[in-house]
């Protein structure tokens, strides 16, 4: 939805403008689906820096923290040039520090929080899925 809005990536939008401009616009963004849309919503790992995204996030829907370690998340992204904030000499440590920052704000947003470890993308679905029969908001199978 952003790259939509922006009319180019996330990392072009980044190198050219910055990071300030690019959290206005994400606020922004989150702000309206958080009113208007139906469905899952997947956001960027510094969504919760804003203290109105937690709130809006936390109060206007059903929020999973997917919680990955540092070492996992680079991992699965040590080749993933579109991460503007990665693009340093030591990412692994930028990873790190990213997670010390942010891990108390994930939890402080979400209702639930998933180890995602490595499991099959199944056994996460269905993890999600039991915790949002819980609460109602998913009929019961």
């Amino acid at each position: 939805m952003i790259e939509q809005r922006l009319g180019c990536s996330i990392r072009e939008f980044f190198d050219r403008e910055g990071e300030a401009p690019f959290r206005d616009l994400e606020q922004a963004v989150l702000d309206d689906l958080t009113r208007t849309h139906q469905g899952v919503l997947s956001t960027g790992g510094g969504s919760v820096l804003r203290q109105a995204n937690r709130e809006h996030l936390h109060q206007r829907a059903h929020v999973i923290y997917l919680r990955s370690s540092p070492d996992e998340i680079f991992r699965r992204l040590r080749h993933d040039a579109s991460r503007p904030l990665l693009q340093v000499a030591d990412p692994l440590q930028r990873l790190r520090d990213l997670y010390a920052d942010r891990d108390p704000l994930y939890r402080e947003t979400a209702h639930f929080v998933i180890e995602t470890g490595r499991p099959s993308v199944a056994t996460l679905v269905n993890m999600i899925v039991m915790q949002l029969e819980l609460v109602g908001a998913v009929p019961g199978g």
